[in-house]
């Protein structure tokens, strides 16, 4: 039960490290990004929803729950009945792995959509770790990587 235990815990933790390597913050940058040129506009906010950023879908969820389940299928039975319970435990185990760590790495977003001062439209999708309001003045960051950001 102690390596079950273990197991568990390795997963739990490569959910989490795989969720924070994919931040789509305004305010995080990836390594290529920064000491680059970035385009900026100057605009105001419109309108502002709150959307739902799907989780990572990385084969660290699949691979973690499959070895948590085939190890756990493994405890079931003897001889082949212990080699069966192992396969399902692990496909089940895998589906739930990857499910799990959809969820977990799920983040709330907002789309905040700004009247750029050349007057274009446009509507930018992020994390919801900054809050926008209606009719404030923004800054909207365009790098060549074709990532933009909303910023105060």
């Amino acid at each position: 039960m102690n390596m079950l235990r273990q197991v568990v815990l390795a997963a739990a933790c490569a959910a989490v490290l795989a969720g924070c390597a994919a931040s789509q913050s305004g305010s995080a940058y990836s390594r290529t990004q920064t000491r680059q040129v970035q385009e900026v506009q100057m605009g105001t906010v419109e309108s502002v929803r709150q959307v739902q950023i799907e989780g990572t879908k990385t084969p660290i969820g699949a691979v973690a729950g499959a070895a948590v389940g085939g190890i756990a299928g493994s405890n079931i039975g003897g001889g082949k009945g212990q080699a069966v319970g192992a396969i399902l435990g692990a496909v089940g185990g895998g589906l739930a792995g990857a499910a799990v760590e959809e969820g977990v790495t799920r983040k709330p977003g907002l789309e905040i959509t700004v009247r750029l001062d050349a007057g274009r439209t446009i509507a930018v999708t992020q994390e919801a770790d900054e809050a926008f309001a209606v009719g404030e003045r923004v800054r909207i960051l365009t790098g060549d990587d074709g990532v933009t950001r909303v910023s105060h």
